[in-house]
């Protein structure tokens, strides 16, 4: 093996042997023993992946749920045993898979950090002296003495990836980790990744989240139906995982362009645009100076309250014309619900004639972690005389003498 690989998986092949009928006892197991009649259906999870991972990479896998991701890290972490093929690693290894396995419910929280650092294989001394760290970093100061059953699921999984952060290994398999706690504990996990980064440790990471793929990979693979489909730079691949989305009937039913590349940690997603014109009608074009409405459509997954909506107008060579939110004007929007739009309306149109885009997000109250942000939403023209410049804004014209000066 090359001593610059973390990671070499050649030819691998994985498949789950899944029974057609479901037993509810030991006595109907004893009995379909020898049933001749019983039966399996293979279901084939990964067939012949291979891909090379390099000492220090950020690595990133996606796909659709049920394509062999999480399949695909367990054969990393050896929790699964591969069937054909081969898997080499270069270095100590640890799993972000099962975030809380081995927590115990009827233990105080105080109790499952030192439980769950030995499963870890850290020594009481140790964990004793990481303890404040890792309590800091999950904030949850004041429930360490309460057992584990009384925390909610958001709390367990805050202590558990603060927990799992101390182990100093070369190799760090995450999955949807991400997803865990509220948008600051979100932020938390951005700056361990570039910690990661810095420190030139290896990761192999899986999430839904194309803006974090984005942003943290160095390469990525997309795995459909148990392949290997693409392989290269995450904004490539990325294309290739929307080509697919786009030839599924429920995704297409939601977003008009399926293209769309959705950055954020989730939690909203910003649907479709729309422009208004001062008749109230839907439209593709408005004319020069005339008032009009941009109404973004979103639909939520869980409650988010004091979210910053903004929309962005961008030019025909990609310039930011204009970037209003909420924030810059002490709008509350309240609790966002499960579906529903948001508007901005212009009593004015300082848009010169020209072809212009939309963006939009909706983001945290610190306007720096977007739940989504999607760029090139939808098209519209501005008709009429010729202005200069992008905007055009009527200032108050005058005109004055100068008094000449005395020699």
């Amino acid at each position: 093996m090359n001593p610059d690989t973390a990671i070499t998986v050649t030819n691998l092949k994985k498949t789950f042997r899944l029974p057609h009928e479901q037993y509810s006892g030991a006595k109907q197991i004893f009995v379909n023993l020898f049933n001749q009649n019983r039966g399996f259906e293979a279901q084939r999870v990964l067939d012949d992946v291979s891909f090379e991972i390099k000492k220090g990479e950020f690595f990133g896998i996606i796909g659709r749920n049920g394509s062999g991701k999480s399949t695909l890290l367990k054969i990393l972490a050896g929790i699964y045993a591969l069937d054909e093929g081969s898997v080499h690693v270069n270095g100590s290894l640890t799993p972000f898979i099962e975030l809380g396995v081995g927590f115990n419910p009827e233990l105080t929280g105080r109790e499952n950090i030192y439980m769950n650092g030995a499963l870890l294989g850290f020594s009481r001394k140790e964990m004793e002296r990481m303890y404040d760290s890792i309590v800091s970093f999950a904030e949850i100061e004041k429930f360490m003495d309460q057992k584990l059953k009384n925390y909610s699921s958001g709390m367990q999984v805050r202590l558990a990836f603060s927990i799992a952060i101390q182990a100093k290994s070369d190799i760090l398999l995450l999955d949807e980790v991400l997803a865990v706690g509220d948008a600051l504990f979100q932020q938390k996990c951005y700056d361990y990744f570039e910690e990661i980064k810095r420190s030139g440790r290896t990761v192999v990471f899986i999430s839904h989240d194309m803006g974090a793929i984005q942003t943290f990979c160095d390469r990525a693979i997309l795995i459909e139906k148990g392949k290997k489909v693409a392989e290269g730079k995450p904004v490539e691949v990325i294309q290739e995982y929307n080509e697919i989305l786009s030839a599924s009937d429920t995704f297409r039913q939601e977003l008009e362009d399926t293209s769309l590349l959705h950055i954020g940690v989730g939690g909203a997603e910003v649907l479709r645009a729309e422009v208004i014109n001062s008749s109230g009608k839907v439209v593709k074009k408005v004319s020069e100076g005339e008032p009009f409405t941009v109404r973004i459509h979103y639909r939520t997954s869980k409650a988010i309250t004091g979210s910053v909506l903004g929309i962005g107008i961008m030019g025909d060579r990609g310039q930011s014309i204009l970037g209003p939110n909420t924030k810059e004007v002490s709008f509350d929007a309240g609790t966002l619900p499960e579906r529903g739009f948001f508007e901005a309306k212009f009593s004015t149109n300082p848009l010169s004639p020209g072809t212009y885009t939309l963006r939009a997000g909706i983001l945290n109250t610190s306007v720096t972690i977007p739940y989504d942000l999607v760029e090139n939403l939808a098209k519209f023209t501005v008709v009429g005389n010729r202005r200069y410049g992008d905007i055009y804004i009527e200032p108050a014209w005058s005109n004055h003498p100068t008094e000449a000066k005395k020699q």
